[in-house]
């Protein structure tokens, strides 16, 4: 037990004056480590680039099964290079009032932050689910803040476009214009809904896509004028094979393009019939390499919420939608051979 604190005391003490190791390369599903040497808090992650800089949002865990529901709120992590994370403490929290939407013990999942250019705000939606009714709340929540890792203001909760909403991202185009895609109808349908041009709420405007699928856990990118999704089937915290679909327009029509991954997790034995034994949560374009796209996937551990891992991987794209490989280790010079990113289907 000595030995134990000795080991820890000089971890800290080589943590505090700087001298945490710097990484320079990926590991799927490995502990990643902070700043100060804490593994890294942000689940279901959104990233957002601003000003030269990488902001990481996500679900704050704790120890145990507790952790499934808020006793924080939306941590926030910056970087610069994607590979090392400066902790920058929590951008939303949870409230202490009892009759607050967003009190502690509700369920926050999701959180997706983006940048409005006409207002100078920062606006995060996530999935809200209230405290004490599991998932029937089904509602999205909204909040705002001047400055990127906040302090965040909740402003209100609802259903959009007066319909449940449950797994949810968004996305900026090239036009500014914001959209927010979400589980919907009991998970069965996912909807797109264009956002207001302050991004605050629903416009109005929305479609319906893969009807009856039960399709969760969506993320999109854009490359070359088409959109690109991955998503995944209903089967709770336990992973299930993750799905791709192709668009030329945000609002379709979509064509499901199959299952992306490639490859097998050493660690847990789990191959594509599992994604590798994660979710989907997010497609991260990487600022300065063209076609330079990371799939960002969550390994949940429900029983220990606070330690589920991130597995981020290279997006392929193949001459029919999309290929996720598994890699044990890799670094941004994936992107730089330029066959690497264009590759042809296995």
């Amino acid at each position: 037990m000595k030995i134990a604190h000795i080991v820890l005391s000089i971890f800290a003490l080589s943590v505090s004056n700087g001298l945490c190791e710097t990484r320079s390369a990926f590991e799927p599903g490995k502990i990643w480590l902070d700043n100060n040497g804490v593994h890294i808090n942000a689940h279901s992650a959104g990233l957002l680039f601003h000003e030269g800089t990488y902001y990481w949002f996500g679900e704050h865990k704790i120890e145990g099964d507790a952790g499934n529901v808020a006793h924080v709120g939306v941590h926030v992590y910056a970087s610069k290079d994607l590979y090392n994370w400066s902790d920058e403490g929590i951008a939303l929290k949870v409230s202490d009032a009892p009759n607050s939407d967003i009190v502690k013990g509700c369920i926050i999942e999701r959180p997706k932050v983006i940048y409005n250019a006409k207002t100078k705000k920062f606006v995060m939606w996530f999935h809200l689910e209230l405290k004490g009714k599991r998932y029937a709340a089904a509602r999205s929540g909204v909040a705002v803040a001047d400055k990127v890792t906040g302090p965040y203001t909740f402003t209100n909760s609802f259903r959009p476009d007066n319909t449940m909403a449950r797994d949810q991202t968004l996305f900026v185009d090239d036009d500014n214009k914001a959209y927010h895609l979400y589980a919907s109808e009991d998970n069965k349908t996912l909807h797109i809904s264009l956002l207001s041009d302050d991004y605050l709420q629903p416009s109005g405007k929305n479609v319906r896509v893969f009807e009856n699928r039960m399709m969760e856990a969506p993320s999109i990118c854009k490359r070359k004028g088409k959109y690109y999704f991955i998503g995944s089937g209903c089967t709770g915290w336990a992973p299930n094979a993750a799905r791709s679909a192709v668009a030329d327009n945000m609002f379709g029509p979509w064509v499901e393009t199959g299952n992306p991954c490639v490859g097998i997790n050493p660690e847990n034995k789990m191959g594509p019939e599992k994604t590798f034994g994660g979710q989907s949560t997010y497609i991260l374009p990487v600022q300065g390499k063209p076609d330079a796209f990371i799939a960002l996937f969550d390994l949940w551990r429900p029983k220990n919420a606070i330690d589920g891992r991130y597995i981020w991987l290279p997006l392929q794209f193949t001459e029919t939608g999309l290929k996720v490989e598994w890699m044990d280790k890799w670094d941004l010079s994936f992107f730089d051979c330029p066959t690497q990113n264009v590759s042809k289907v296995r």
